[in-house]
C-alpha cells in the first residue's frame, strides 16, 4: 500500500516538475526583440528584426529591464536593442520590456516600472 502511495507521489511530482515550464511559457505571451525606436506616454515603438515598426502599449504593472535591473520608460533610447512580452491573447500590450545598454546579450531579473 505504501509502495503504491510513494510511487503514485513521485509520479505526480514528476509531472507537475515537467509541465511547470510550459504552463509558466503559455501564460507569458510572445516575445518580440528589435530596437528602440521611441518610447514615451506610457507607449513603446520597437522596429523588429524585419523592420517593421510595432506599437506596445505598457501594461499598468509592466516590469521595465535595462541590462537586467529595473529601470524607467524614460531610461529607454532610441537605438537600444529591446525584448519585449506581450500579454497573452493581446500584442499590443507590453508586459515586460528588457533593455541592453552596456550589456551584450539579455538576462536575466525582474523590475516594475517606475
Amino acid at each position: 500500500m505504501y509502495r503504491i502511495l510513494s510511487l503514485c507521489l513521485i509520479a505526480l511530482a514528476l509531472v507537475v516538475f515537467v509541465s511547470a515550464p510550459a504552463l509558466a511559457q503559455a501564460q507569458a505571451g510572445n516575445t518580440h526583440e528589435g530596437t528602440i525606436v521611441s518610447a514615451k506616454n506610457n507607449e513603446i515603438v520597437m522596429k523588429d528584426k524585419a523592420g517593421k515598426e510595432m506599437t506596445h502599449q505598457l501594461a499598468p504593472n509592466a516590469s521595465v529591464l535595462v541590462d537586467g535591473k529595473a529601470s524607467k520608460l524614460s531610461d529607454l533610447k532610441p537605438g537600444q536593442k529591446v525584448r519585449i512580452t506581450t500579454k497573452r491573447g493581446d500584442e499590443k500590450v507590453a508586459t515586460r520590456v528588457e533593455a541592453l545598454d552596456k550589456n551584450k546579450t539579455f538576462g536575466s531579473g525582474s523590475g516594475t516600472i517606475k
